[in-house]
């Protein structure tokens, strides 16, 4: 009896800590110079991944963003190019928000090139980028510890004191911000509430599942599934040295897109 309800513990604590998965649908070749993030659009199902090119930091005109089909397909490696070090990328419309070292690039999508650069005065290193159902843009500076506004192509500082700010996402009224570890969310008063933490320090990207459901990607290589304030992780590719960067995410699908950073590609996963 003793054994048996060892087992059945285990079990328990089983089901408890692994209730999603993640499984590798397709991974596309290693031609993706440093690919940092990946942003969906769900109207024309193309993949758009933001390219470093060369040092995150460094302003040298390498980086550009690349076209993919959602089958893992690479419509144009240099759709858009001439940019510096982009990461994180938010989408309005027909537009693309593009976080590139100290601006966001503003990018029309029909026209296939750059409209416009908006400066963040003292910005150091901008990462993520999201954009709200107003079309307002959230953009963050890890090494400032800060994230921005911007309305109307004029940028303020939102909020500040968030350690290693990474990963953005506007739901609604709030503001959901990654910081070293640990998911804030920001209310319309700007009040910060720690929704979960003891996640790997490198917290990157961060996509919504359901309501107060998320998913996490870490750049050092590791995924999580974000619910009732517990991170349960569900893929660790640290062992390969593969970094699971800035995430993309396919709500109808249930498909999470990773870029690799230094191993130059996209692979795409099915959340179970």
């Amino acid at each position: 009896m003793k054994y048996i309800l060892i087992a059945a513990s285990l079990m328990a604590a089983f089901s408890v800590h692994a209730q999603h998965s993640l499984s590798k649908l397709w991974q596309t070749d290693s031609v993706l110079p440093i690919p940092e993030s990946v942003k969906l659009d769900p109207v024309s199902q193309i993949l758009y991944v933001s390219l470093i090119d060369g040092d995150g930091s460094k302003k040298d005109g390498k980086g550009g963003v690349a076209k993919l089909g959602t089958g893992g397909t690479v419509i144009n490696e240099n759709w858009i190019t001439g940019l510096n070090a982009p990461k994180g990328i938010g989408q309005y419309g027909d537009l693309l928000y593009v976080a590139d070292v100290d601006e966001v690039v503003v990018i029309r999508i029909s026209e296939n090139k750059v409209i416009n650069k908006i400066p963040i005065e003292g910005a150091q290193f901008l990462n993520d980028v999201t954009v709200d159902k107003n079309g307002v843009v959230y953009v963050s500076d890890s090494r400032k510890n800060t994230v921005h506004q911007i309305i109307r192509d004029k940028p303020t500082l939102f909020a500040d004191n968030l350690p290693n700010a990474n990963g953005v996402l506007a739901v609604g009224s709030s503001l959901y911000v990654l910081a070293s570890g640990d998911l804030w969310r920001i209310d319309s008063k700007k009040e910060k509430t720690k929704i979960a933490g003891d996640m790997e320090k490198s917290t990157d990207g961060l996509e919504m599942v359901a309501p107060d459901e998320f998913i996490v990607s870490c750049w050092s290589g590791v995924i999580y599934y974000v619910k009732d304030g517990k991170a349960e992780q569900m893929l660790d590719t640290r062992p390969e040295k593969s970094n699971t960067a800035d995430i993309g995410y396919d709500s109808k699908n249930r498909i999470v897109y990773v870029p690799t950073f230094f191993k130059k590609s996209v692979v795409a996963y099915q959340l179970k």
